[in-house]
């Protein structure tokens, strides 16, 4: 599979996809939110767990590659996580540091969104980060969600949800041209 933007392209991880990776979830900026930053173990069982997820579910993580060089700079795609206790189809993205500002999250999570709003029957998409990770929580209202809930997680700190509906992409996004990231 492959989803093109202006920019961008993002198509199915593999593992020769693991320097390219590596740069994204093993720098500590980058995932400083996250649970902890990945190692070269974490980085393959990554890339293996998306490549799982394509063929139980049909979409997972997928690279991130400007169309100019064909570079990988990151990963975006759809994957169920667990939201508050409820397994929910949630957008996340990872860019590497120096191409960050640049509007590629944003870029590839709408192209996320729109795909998944017109090849599956998910009839809401989420955006779940920590409280305090103001930039993804930027981005999520960029590409169309807003605020559903804020609750405690199991390391005694907040996570934010964000939120679109296929009545509010159908009403507001679907006839948008993408023209300015």
């Amino acid at each position: 599979m492959k989803i093109e933007t202006p920019r961008l392209y993002l198509r199915e991880l593999t593992p020769l996809d693991y320097d390219a990776l590596y740069a994204v979830l093993a720098d500590s900026d980058i995932m400083q939110h996250y649970p902890y930053t990945f190692d070269e173990k974490r980085v393959r069982g990554w890339i293996e767990k998306n490549i799982q997820r394509y063929k139980t579910f049909g979409f997972g993580l997928f690279a991130v590659c400007l169309k100019e060089n064909d570079e990988m700079i990151g990963d975006c795609g759809l994957t169920m996580q667990n939201i508050n206790g409820v397994i929910k189809p949630e957008i996340g993205y990872h860019i590497r540091k120096d191409q960050q500002r640049k509007g590629y999250a944003k870029e590839a999570a709408i192209a996320v969104r729109d795909w998944t709003f017109q090849n599956t029957p998910f009839n809401e998409i989420y955006s779940y980060m920590k409280s305090t990770n103001e930039p993804s929580e930027k981005c999520a209202q960029s590409w169309g969600c807003h605020f559903v809930e804020e609750y405690a997680d199991e390391d005694n700190a907040f996570t934010k949800v964000y939120a679109i509906s296929r009545e509010e992409w159908e009403k507001t996004w679907i006839n948008k041209n993408f023209t300015n990231p």
